[in-house]
C-alpha cells in the first residue's frame, strides 16, 4: 500500500501560482479496503471497511493567484469541487434534520467518491492543516 502511496503522490498535479510556488491543482483519494475476520462464542464474524485518505487541493481566489489558462481551468473544477463537497456535507446535516430529502453526491467526481465515506454509518473526521496568509 505504501508504494502505490508514493506512486500516487508523485503524479499529483502541481503547478506555481501568484499564491504558492507548489500549488496542488488536483485532490488526492488514498483508499484502503480493510478486511476484518474473527470469531466470538462459535460464530465467524467477518466484516469489510473502507478507510478513504483525502488530501484536497487548496482554493485559491482566481484574480489574487493570477491563474490563467490551463491555471484558471483547474481553479474553477477545484473552486467547483469544494463548493459541492460544503454543499453535501450542508445537505447531510439538512437531511438528519429532516429538512431536506436530497444530497447531491453526483455534483462532483469527489463527492460521488465519497459518498459511502460521508453519508450512512460512516465515521468522518476532518483534520484541516491551514496556514496563515498575508494574502
Amino acid at each position: 500500500a505504501m508504494q502505490q502511496l508514493v506512486e500516487g503522490a508523485a503524479n499529483r498535479k502541481v503547478a506555481a501560482t501568484n499564491m504558492n510556488r507548489a500549488s496542488s491543482r488536483s485532490h488526492s483519494v488514498f483508499t484502503c479496503l480493510i478486511e476484518s475476520k474473527w470469531e466470538s462464542q462459535g460464530i465467524n464474524h467477518h466484516r469489510f471497511s473502507r478507510l478513504n485518505l483525502v488530501d484536497l487541493a487548496g482554493s485559491e481566489r482566481q484574480k489574487s493567484s493570477g491563474a490563467e489558462g490551463e491555471r484558471l481551468k483547474e481553479a474553477t473544477n477545484i473552486n467547483k469541487s469544494l463548493s459541492t463537497l460544503g454543499l453535501v456535507i450542508t445537505n447531510l446535516i439538512a437531511v438528519s434534520n429532516k429538512k431536506s430529502h436530497h444530497v447531491p453526491y453526483r455534483d462532483s467526481k469527489l463527492t460521488f467518491l465519497l459518498q459511502d465515506s460521508l453519508g450512512g454509518n460512516s465515521k468522518t473526521t476532518i483534520i484541516a492543516n491551514i496556514s496563515p496568509s498575508s494574502w
